[in-house]
């Protein structure tokens, strides 16, 4: 099911992309681990300081509101607005907020998804195009047989007049002894 409805270039794509995800995968496992390990400090610790001082440890989301370090809430992924509303929430990076960054995310993500999409049909279109061309030999050799056909009729047809034409006596025949005298 899964070549009929990708097809082979399809399917090169996506092992493809899962060998460069595991690939990359395996390189960010190897620097976890040859990276000294960061001191475990809690984000609390950070708090009334500075963003670029809380955000150091990325297990950490600034609040604007209220100056505080505190702990990002992975379970919701989004924090909830009773910890820290998005547009005063940072993440990451101090310059942006957490809304603008949420958007930025899905923009980019939804233009990757619509252009692997449109690049997929159009090699589908391009395939499916190639292949309903016929090339030159095919198309000499169907010109060829439709001249034998036609000349193949002719003869047909022009065998059926002559014996319509001998009929009536109309054909002139040097062997037939009773045929037309013409004068020259």
């Amino acid at each position: 099911m899964g070549t009929q409805r990708w097809g082979p270039r399809g399917l090169a794509l996506l092992r493809g992309l899962a060998l460069l995800c595991g690939c990359a995968g395996l390189g960010l496992a190897h620097l976890a681990a040859t990276a000294p390990p960061a001191p475990a400090q809690a984000c609390s610790e950070f708090s009334q300081r500075s963003c670029e001082e809380c955000l150091k440890n990325v297990a950490c989301l600034w609040c604007y509101t209220n100056n505080t370090c505190i702990d990002y809430p992975v379970r919701s992924i989004i924090p909830s607005s009773s910890l820290c509303s998005l547009s005063k929430a940072r993440w990451g990076v101090c310059w942006i907020n957490f809304e603008a960054l949420i958007i930025a995310i899905t923009v980019v993500a939804g233009l990757t998804l619509v252009s692997i999409a449109v690049c997929c049909c159009y090699c589908c279109y391009c395939r499916r195009r190639s292949r309903s061309r016929p090339d030159e030999e095919q198309l000499a050799r169907k010109r060829e047989e439709r001249k034998l056909q036609s000349l193949q009729r002719k003869h047909e047809r022009k065998l059926k007049h002559d014996e319509i034409r001998k009929k009536y006596g109309l054909l002139q025949d040097s062997d037939h002894p009773y045929s037309r005298f013409e004068n020259e």
